[in-house]
C-alpha cells in the first residue's frame, strides 16, 4: 500500500497585506491590511513582521477601540516592546496606524476579518493603488 504524502500546511498563514508604492506625495492611506481574526495580540506580531525592513521598528501602534475589543497598553513583539493605543474617533474607523520614531507614520485601512476575498480584492487594491 503506498500513501500519498502532502506537503505540509504553512505554520504561519500568509499575511493579507498591500502597500502603496513609495512616493514623495503624502497620502492619506499607505495600504491595506485585511487580519484573518479580531485577536490584536495574534494578528498584530504578523503583521509587524511582513512591513517593509526600511520603515524602521514600529513603537507605537493606535487602532479603533471598537474594531478591535481587547487592546493591552503594550505588548512584546520580536523582543521590541510595542505601545498600543485605543481610538474611537469615528473618522478613522478602519485603520491602524503605526509609528517608528525617526522614520514616519503609515495609516493601513483595515479590512474586516469576516470580508468576502471577493469584497476585499477592491478594496485592497484601492488602498494601494491610489489615494483614497
Amino acid at each position: 500500500m503506498t500513501t500519498a504524502l502532502q506537503p505540509p500546511l504553512p505554520s504561519h498563514p500568509v499575511l493579507r497585506l498591500r502597500l502603496a508604492p513609495h512616493g514623495n506625495l503624502p497620502r492619506a492611506i499607505d495600504g491595506a491590511w485585511w487580519p484573518r481574526s479580531y485577536d490584536l495580540l495574534v494578528e498584530l506580531p504578523r503583521l509587524l513582521a511582513g512591513l517593509p525592513g526600511a520603515w524602521g521598528h514600529i513603537t507605537s501602534v493606535t487602532v479603533n477601540g471598537a474594531t478591535w475589543p481587547a487592546v493591552p497598553g503594550r505588548m512584546l513583539v520580536s523582543n521590541q516592546v510595542v505601545r498600543l493605543h485605543r481610538t474611537l474617533v469615528a473618522s478613522a474607523p478602519r485603520t491602524v496606524v503605526l509609528l517608528a520614531p525617526g522614520q514616519g507614520r503609515w495609516d493601513l485601512l483595515v479590512v474586516p476579518p469576516d470580508t468576502t476575498e471577493k469584497a476585499a480584492e477592491p478594496l485592497m487594491s484601492a488602498a494601494a493603488g491610489r489615494q483614497v
